[in-house]
């Protein structure tokens, strides 16, 4: 008969944690991804993690960053696992009284998620009891007392290890079964948006025609995704509602087919994340389809002492912005239902978000959005102003090199540089290039629709000797502002400073 000390009990805390999460997380795929204990962990963490360690999560891992928070969390619940299979070694009752903690402390978590509800308490209690249950059986199973039905050393380590990959199929095929649940359901892929009664005219000449340079429209699929939600939300047009209140004449609440009943507008609009370092790629340009939040927002009538918009997604998330900046008839804010023509994808806001010219997403691009009260900036605030971020979040202008490639080696004889640069909505009239500590010199521009989009620029460069070369960017906007030299991080209102790319000519 085995001895419990010489049992290698860490695997069993290992398998009894698995076990608890992964049929957590199954559950959670028939009650709600409200109720996934990895999601609402991971939603905690989000919220609670500074702005300086944000900010370097996304510089070293750019849109992978929730990929690697799972990861983590991941590799911490197995940490914790080990620990409560050492304790139930040690005393017994202990290691279950450590995973029902843990269990705790899942399920406090999932009450601080948006729109939670009792039922989003299940998966984890079941979840829960279950690994409990597994870790007090074995137990009982590998005590010398046991008798004929016990475990020897290779029964235990076998039973530890098939409930362990047990509890890590179901946990993998519970997220798996949400995630393909969120991004193919019949309704998105039979819904039929009314085309647009204004639509945006894309002049010729917008791509410099330069390769490496990135497409002056961005594809759906490779625009960059900055958000607080480890699940992405999961909403019916059928369900979805929007409600307008707070300091207005009128509450409004419209459902999907009272907003698309209304004309539409197709805008060509760059959005831009704050967290974008010098030279970074949180940045795309797409084509928006959506009703101008103006026009809501005139007849809800606001009071004359508001002055921003509080917006909230499904998952929670909120945003402060500038009533100034949705009234604004030279700019369209819009409440967007299609991106390049196509509903918009669940990672990038189906069926509604906000898109706002000119403002960081942070304050301003509302994904999943289904509330909106105006308000004032010394009432409310969003998300991440308290966590030290600035309230109103003005895209800075910005330009960058993407051509040639840092450290690069290219033919002499016909150098190329390129890039693009924005500066919403004021627009740009002017890329300049110096090379080497030289003087400046105007780069053809490409054309644009808007000034509301990025714009491509191109210098060529015939004159460069053989040798290591170093270019800077800087761009000027119509108003005649240069892009500042100053560099300053992304916290707390956007990054600033001149891109370079050092490069070698043979």
């Amino acid at each position: 008969m085995t001895t419990p000390a010489r049992d290698p009990w860490w695997l069993a805390g290992v398998a009894a944690t698995a076990l608890a999460v992964g049929l957590a997380e199954l559950l959670a795929w028939v009650t709600g991804p409200v109720g996934a204990p990895l999601t609402a962990v991971g939603g905690v963490i989000v919220d609670a993690v500074p702005a300086p360690v944000k900010d370097a999560a996304i510089a070293l891992f750019g849109t992978a960053d929730k990929l690697v928070l799972l990861l983590v969390m991941a590799l911490g619940l197995m940490a914790a696992g080990a620990g409560i299979g050492a304790a139930q070694r040690g005393n017994r009752p202990m290691g279950t009284v450590l995973l029902g903690v843990l269990g705790l402390l899942g399920l406090l978590a999932v009450f601080t998620r948006a729109g939670s509800s009792p039922a989003d308490a299940v998966p984890v209690v079941v979840g829960t009891a279950a690994g409990a249950l597994f870790l007090r059986v074995l137990t009982r199973r590998a005590a010398p007392q046991s008798g004929p039905g016990g475990l020897d050393r290779r029964g235990f380590v076998r039973l530890s290890a098939a409930v362990a990959v047990l509890g890590a199929a179901a946990g993998t095929a519970g997220r798996w079964a949400g995630s393909a649940a969120a991004r193919i359901p019949a309704a998105r892929e039979l819904l039929r948006i009314p085309a647009p009664a204004v639509r945006e005219t894309i002049p010729p000449g917008t791509d410099v025609g330069v390769a490496g340079v990135e497409p002056w429209l961005t594809p759906a699929e490779d625009f960059y995704r900055i958000d607080t939600a480890l699940a992405v939300p999961r909403i019916d047009v059928a369900d979805w509602r929007l409600r307008i209140h707070g300091m207005v004449d009128r509450e409004l609440s419209l459902g999907f087919e009272d907003l698309t009943a209304r004309p539409l507008l197709e805008r060509a609009v760059t959005l831009a994340c704050v967290s974008n370092t010098v030279g970074g790629d949180l940045v795309g340009n797409a084509v928006w389809t959506g009703v101008p939040v103006r026009e809501l927002l005139a007849e809800a009538g606001p009071h004359a002492d508001a002055d921003m918009v509080l917006s909230t997604s499904e998952d929670g998330f909120t945003a402060g912005t500038p009533l100034e900046a949705l009234t604004d008839p030279g700019r369209d804010s819009l409440l967007a239902v299609t991106m390049n023509g196509e509903p918009l994808p669940f990672e990038h806001g189906y069926p509604v978000r906000m898109v706002v010219p000119g403002l960081y997403g942070y304050v301003s691009a509302t994904k999943w959005v289904v509330d909106l009260e105006v308000t004032r900036f010394d009432l409310d605030e969003g998300y991440w102003t308290p966590r030290g971020w600035s309230a109103r979040g003005p895209i800075k202008m910005s330009s960058r090199i993407e051509v040639p490639r840092a450290r690069a080696t290219v033919d002499g004889g016909g150098t190329v540089l390129a890039g693009t640069a924005w500066a919403q909505p004021v627009g740009i009239a002017a890329v300049q290039v110096s090379v080497d500590g030289g003087d400046w010199q105007d780069a053809e521009l490409g054309a644009v629709s808007s000034d509301d989009t990025w714009r491509q620029w191109v210098l060529r460069r015939p004159d460069l000797q053989a040798g290591e070369h170093t270019a800077r960017v800087r761009a000027v906007d119509k108003g005649g502002a240069v892009q500042t030299e100053e560099e300053a991080p992304p916290a707390p209102d956007g990054a600033t400073g001149l891109h370079e790319r050092t490069f070698t000519v043979r």
